[in-house]
């Protein structure tokens, strides 16, 4: 039987954003769920112990393959010793682990100083309003679908951009999606660790507008590092 896929949003995003994959895995006969992470504004610290140790409890201990979006990618080592079903993962245009150094560290120098620069009482506004009028709207022309993304959104804590990750080393199988050239550069990490890797022409938002398409790569990676474990 094929693992069970859980499907991780980013931390700076809400659970909105695998839904509709996780419903289309789910038609094609998988188990599939995504599950939310804590908000980052009800956290006083410790942000990645915090993170892991919350949904390593909801998500028992059935094992799973896990599909981590964009920054969820940081955070998949600490799940992993955190909780033990972890199968393989697949980061979908995501970053990729960056243990002993903080997500400030790895972003562009650009990006970081205009979000430090922006930041109110120690918080930082919420991920729709870290980009140009209209991005958003071209990567999600549905009105109704952005809604409800911006709906999930909050203004999020400064500290935890500025928390160095735990030095714990990935150990599970891993794979690449690339959905859009702005993980290019994570792409070609993954290959040159000989990692499975696939990229669709779409963008970083695509599994909330094309999930078929997201979701049938999604389960060929999964089924390729469950053959890869032998």
């Amino acid at each position: 039987m094929p693992d069970r896929i859980v499907l991780l949003h980013s931390p700076l995003l809400g659970g909105l954003t695998w839904q509709a994959v996780a419903a289309d895995l789910r038609g094609r006969g998988r188990a599939a769920s995504a599950p939310s992470w804590p908000v980052l504004s009800s956290l006083t610290g410790d942000f990645y112990r915090s993170l892991v140790t919350a949904l390593a409890d909801e998500l028992g201990e059935s094992p799973a393959v896990v599909v981590a979006h964009s920054g969820a990618g940081a955070l998949i080592p600490a799940l992993e010793s955190a909780w033990g079903g972890l199968r393989g993962v697949i980061f979908a245009d995501a970053i990729l682990p960056h243990p002993g150094r903080s997500w400030f560290d790895t972003a562009p120098p650009q990006l970081a100083e205009s979000l430090r620069a922006g930041a109110e009482f120690g918080m930082l506004p919420s991920w729709d309003r870290w980009w140009p009028p209209g991005a958003l709207e071209r990567l999600v022309p549905d009105a109704t679908s952005r809604d409800a993304l911006i709906g999930e959104l909050a203004a999020l804590p400064l500290d935890y951009f500025a928390e160095p990750a735990p030095t714990i080393e990935l150990a599970a199988p891993a794979a690449f999606l690339r959905l859009s050239g702005a993980y290019d550069e994570e792409a070609r990490g993954a290959t040159r660790q000989g990692w499975p890797v696939v990229s669709l022409p779409l963008h970083h938002l695509a599994m909330l507008t094309h999930p078929e398409a997201v979701a049938s790569a999604i389960a060929s990676l999964a089924d390729r590092l469950e053959h890869t474990r032998g």
